[in-house]
């Protein structure tokens, strides 16, 4: 063989050895590149539900009629009437203050809306009461929708001190639901709000024209002793409970699987 078709060979071999490599790389970044166009296509078909105003669809399930019907505008008298509560009081009648419903409603589609959001991400919901006339439908608002009642004399360490209380570390509730936010025996603040802004939990509660909604996230100016009222307040929240649970169970459905 001649000097030159020596070399000759030698660079057709070195160009067929390097050949195969070029091609994989090739293969391998038009893999990635169609992977990442997927992924990239999924992130864009999947929905934030903090875009929408209304991603579960909440506001239409009462109207200020309903409220109405229900006795949420009855306050107490208004020598207890706290000052806190002034703003939320439309007027007086016959010495009772009487709520606005317009406030009522907008506070109320908020506090709705936070609560099926937390059950459309999978937290915790815990429903707190003491007033004896009111346990037995918190206990079964929160079987109802799958979640949590605590009704029983409050203890600080159940928030405060989890590893005394249970002997280990426990998951804290994601929404604490104060549906009537006195305590039985003193009439005071339920300690169970106190300890729930100690551990940063956030509140929805049913707060009447002498409560303090400044303790409550998310506070619903309404009539907190008729069980028609606070019946109407569980249900909702109940509703909302359930909305965002099967609202979750659908945007998971429309995950497309990984390949």
């Amino acid at each position: 063989m001649l000097p030159f078709q020596r070399n000759m060979y030698k660079l057709l071999q070195r160009s067929l050895s390097f050949q195969p490599q070029k091609l994989l790389f090739q293969c391998s970044s038009r893999a990635s590149s169609v992977v990442a166009s997927e992924n990239k296509n999924i992130k864009l078909t999947q929905k934030d539900p903090l875009d929408q105003y209304d991603y579960i669809g909440v506001n239409n399930l009462f109207t200020v009629k309903n409220l109405f019907d229900n006795r949420m505008h009855l306050g107490h008298t208004i020598r207890s009437l706290t000052p806190q509560m002034a703003p939320f009081v439309y007027g007086t009648r016959m010495d009772m203050c009487i709520i606005d419903l317009d406030q009522t409603a907008m506070l109320l589609r908020q506090a709705l809306n936070f609560t099926a959001h937390v059950a459309h991400r999978g937290g915790i919901i815990l429903f707190v009461c003491r007033q004896p006339s009111l346990v037995h439908l918190t206990d079964r608002a929160a079987m109802d929708c799958g979640e949590f009642s605590y009704t029983r004399n409050w203890k600080t360490e159940v928030f405060t001190a989890t590893n005394v209380t249970f002997k280990q570390e426990v998951r804290l509730p994601d929404l604490v639901v104060m549906v009537h936010t006195k305590d039985k025996y003193q009439y005071a603040d339920h300690r169970a709000i106190l300890d729930c802004g100690k551990v940063t939990i956030p509140t929805v509660g049913l707060v009447d024209t002498d409560c303090n909604p400044n303790m409550i996230t998310y506070p619903v100016p309404g009539n907190d002793d008729t069980q028609d009222s606070v019946t109407m307040f569980l249900d909702l929240i109940k509703e909302a409970v359930k909305l965002g649970k099967q609202k979750r169970k659908e945007d998971n459905a429309n995950i497309p699987a990984p390949n």
